[in-house]
C-alpha cells in the first residue's frame, strides 16, 4: 500500500542572486499503485511517483487568512519531468515544499510508497538523505526524484541555454522524475513533458499541457510550429488565470 510521505525526507535550499531557489532530493520514492481512471481505456498501466489529492494550505498571518493553494489534484508518473508555472504567488514553490513535507497541507492527500524506509527514523537514514544538497551532490545519491524551483533564474540567457541543454541529458541518461518551477514559459516548454499551468492565489491548477518532444531534443526546436502552439496554449492558461492583472 503507498505510504504518506513523512518528515523524513530532506530538501536543499540554494540562494542565488536576487532569488531564492531550491532542489530537493526524494530518494526511494515509487509507488506500487498504477495508474487509476486518469489512464486511457486499454494503455497500460503507469508507475506513479506522485499522487496528489485535493490539497490545499492556508497560512495564518498576522493579517488573517491566505489561501496558497485550492483543491489541487495532480497525478505525476515516474520518469516524467513536469514543469510548474504562474505568476509570482501563485503556489509553485509552495506546491514543491508541499511534496517534499517541507510544508504540511491544511487538507488533501499526498501519497507515495518510501520502499524500504518507510518505518525508519530521521538519524536513521544515510548522511545524504537528512542533509540539503546542491543539485550535483543531489545527484549524485542517485534520487528518484528531483524538484527544482526556479534553479537557473539568476543566469543570463545563454548559460541558462546551456543549462537547460545539460539537464535534458542528465534527465534522458538517469530516467529520473523532474519537478521544475520556472516563470519562463520558452524553459517550460522546452525541458518538460508535461506543463502545469497555475493560477495566482489561492494556486489552483488551470491546465495540464503534454509535450510529446523527443527527449534528445535541441534549442532549435524551440522555432517549430509544435513548439510555439503550445508556447501559445500556456500564455492562454496564464491569460486565462488574470495572471497579468497584479
Amino acid at each position: 500500500m503507498p505510504k504518506s510521505l513523512k518528515r523524513d525526507t530532506p530538501g536543499v535550499t540554494l540562494r542565488p542572486r536576487g532569488r531564492e531557489s531550491f532542489v530537493a532530493p526524494i530518494e526511494a520514492v515509487r509507488m506500487d499503485k498504477t495508474a487509476d481512471a486518469t489512464a486511457e481505456p486499454g494503455s497500460l498501466p503507469q508507475r506513479l511517483a506522485i499522487d496528489v489529492r485535493n490539497v490545499s494550505l492556508t497560512f495564518e498571518t498576522a493579517d488573517g487568512k491566505v489561501d496558497a493553494l485550492s483543491n489541487v489534484s495532480l497525478q505525476i508518473a515516474d520518469g516524467e519531468f513536469v514543469s510548474f508555472i504562474g505568476p509570482s504567488g501563485c503556489g509553485k514553490t509552495t506546491m514543491l515544499r508541499v511534496i517534499a513535507d517541507l510544508q504540511q497541507p491544511t487538507a488533501g492527500t499526498l501519497l507515495v510508497n518510501l520502499t524500504g524506509f518507510e518505518r525508519k527514523f530521521p538519524w536513521q537514514l544515510s548522511g545524504g538523505m537528512q542533509q540539503r544538497v546542491s543539485i550535483a551532490r543531489a545527484l549524485s545519491f542517485d534520487p528518484a526524484l528531483l524538484l527544482m524551483d526556479e534553479p537557473f533564474g539568476a543566469l543570463d540567457e545563454i548559460v541558462r541555454d546551456h543549462l537547460n541543454e545539460q539537464l535534458l541529458q542528465l534527465w534522458d541518461k538517469t530516467g529520473k522524475t523532474v519537478l521544475f518551477v520556472t516563470h519562463s514559459i520558452p524553459e517550460a516548454v522546452f525541458l518538460s513533458s508535461k506543463i502545469v499551468v497555475m493560477s495566482p492565489r489561492p494556486g489552483r491548477i488551470i491546465d495540464i499541457i503534454d509535450c510529446d518532444f523527443p527527449r534528445d531534443r535541441t534549442l532549435e526546436i524551440r522555432e517549430t510550429p509544435e513548439f510555439l502552439k503550445i508556447a501559445q496554449r500556456v500564455r492562454v492558461g496564464l491569460r486565462a488565470g488574470h495572471s497579468y492583472d497584479e
